[in-house]
């Protein structure tokens, strides 16, 4: 990699996050054929997908804190294989609550949903503790942004590899094929990567100073990077306001992140008559716009850094301004009525929703960085609420409302979340020495 290394890592990062996403996204283009075989309605069938958050949420507030004590490399292979098993198991779900839930396939969905959603649950604390340990300074945006590209681009390739599958195979082959590549993944993975670049042989000197260097480090960095060695207990993310309002404001991404990953290849299916076959491409609408503007939010994010100096106009700032785009975009949705105003609609917002997508973690970053994997967790743990509220929520909206009504409750988040980040002040730790940080 010529001096590059941690590219590489970089780029196998994403590869894996796409993976996660596949494997979380799938079961949304295999619903027709889940629902029919097995008798549920979308009330039950939001209950399943929202299964996926219970598990989420402990798995990331865990995963987080151990990937601060065990170190990022254990967390990814175990999270990585207990991910692909249960994506394997998902294919048998059903006929397992059936057999052992008194014949409940809703139960047998709810245990390997819940599970996997464990499994996964690790995944973006530890792409935080593994961006602290490897990304330089000058680079943390963008890096943080490149590791969150896999979930845009995970999203939008879900519907053409999902529709693919489900094309020449049943829906549990479905599940069979995208856990093998998922166990292939930590093969590959677990001989390449180590917890840090300076036990990496690949890392040269140079590349090892860049990343470890501290002449781009604002003040406030600074003061933190000192401060790497104390010990900041895990409760202590309660005492930071920061840090508590970027978790709100990073709930009301995934609300919107997470509607449009489970509900619109139903939501397309039921309002425009769609086949399987024609989600391929439309599935991936939504997400196009979004596979850019994670990565130009993160340069954005640095370039405000640098040019202003000031980490709140750089971080929060960027944030408060996309969710209020995204906001104004899903509360116009229900005024149209054409698929491809609608599909333009939902494809600006979610752009405007993963522009400042780097900036929920590189804030914690910024403030604590030395839990940046702990504290990373415990914000996914509150932010994976979205995962259950939204779409269980949403099931029973549609069955009671209408589609529409999704809409206008994804606007609401949205702004909700705009007005938690105008409160985020980041590098301002209240945690550290019991001092107070400004930017």
């Amino acid at each position: 990699m010529n001096g590059k290394y941690r590219y590489l890592i970089m780029a196998m990062i994403v590869f894996m996050t796409v993976v996660n996403y596949v494997d979380r996204g799938a079961i949304s283009y295999a619903q027709q054929a889940i629902i029919e075989e097995f008798g549920l309605d979308p009330k039950s069938w939001g209950e399943i997908l929202g299964y996926f958050g219970y598990g989420y949420m402990f798995g990331a507030l865990f995963g987080g804190m151990l990937a601060d004590r065990r170190g990022p490399k254990y967390v990814w292979l175990l999270a990585g294989t207990a991910w692909s098993i249960f994506e394997i198991g998902t294919a048998y779900a059903g006929d397992i609550g059936m057999a052992l839930f008194g014949g409940s396939a809703l139960a047998g969905f709810a245990v390997f949903r819940v599970l996997f959603g464990l499994a996964e649950g690790p995944t973006f604390s530890t792409i935080n503790r593994t961006m602290a340990n490897w990304a330089a300074p000058k680079e943390k945006g963008f890096a943080t942004a490149l590791g969150l590209l896999g979930t845009p681009l995970g999203a939008l390739l879900t519907a053409p590899i999902a529709v693919a599958i489900l094309s020449v195979t049943n829906w549990k082959n479905m599940f069979l094929i995208l856990g093998i590549i998922g166990l292939v993944w930590v093969i590959v993975w677990a001989k390449m990567f180590t917890d840090l670049p300076e036990d990496h042989p690949k890392v040269s000197k140079a590349e090892l100073a860049e990343i470890r260097s501290k002449e781009d480090l604002l003040k406030s960095e600074a003061s933190l990077a000192e401060a790497k060695q104390i010990h900041v207990p895990w409760y202590a993310f309660f005492k930071n306001p920061t840090l508590v309002m970027n978790a709100i404001g990073y709930f009301a991404f995934q609300y919107v992140n997470f509607l449009i990953l489970t509900w619109t290849p139903k939501y397309l299916q039921d309002t425009f008559d769609f086949k399987l076959s024609s989600l391929w491409y439309l599935g991936m609408i939504p997400w196009i716009g979004a596979c850019f503007t994670v990565l130009i939010g993160g340069k954005i994010s640095d370039a405000l850094r640098r040019r202003t100096g000031n980490l709140r106009i750089a971080r929060s700032g960027l944030a408060v301004v996309s969710l209020f785009l995204t906001a104004v975009c899903f509360m116009f949705i229900p005024a149209v009525e054409s698929v491809g105003a609608v599909l333009a609609l939902m494809a600006i917002g979610n752009a405007f929703n993963f522009l400042p997508n780097s900036v929920y973690w590189t804030v914690i970053i910024d403030t604590e960085p030395a839990k940046a994997g702990t504290f990373g967790g415990v914000t996914h743990f509150f932010t994976n609420i979205a995962t259950i509220v939204a779409p269980t929520l949403t099931g029973a909206l549609v069955a009671s409302s209408g589609y529409k009504a999704m809409f206008v409750a994804a606007a609401v988040a949205a702004a909700i979340g705009m007005v938690a980040m105008a409160f985020v002040k980041p590098g301002r730790s209240n945690t550290i020495s019991g001092k107070s940080i400004t930017s």
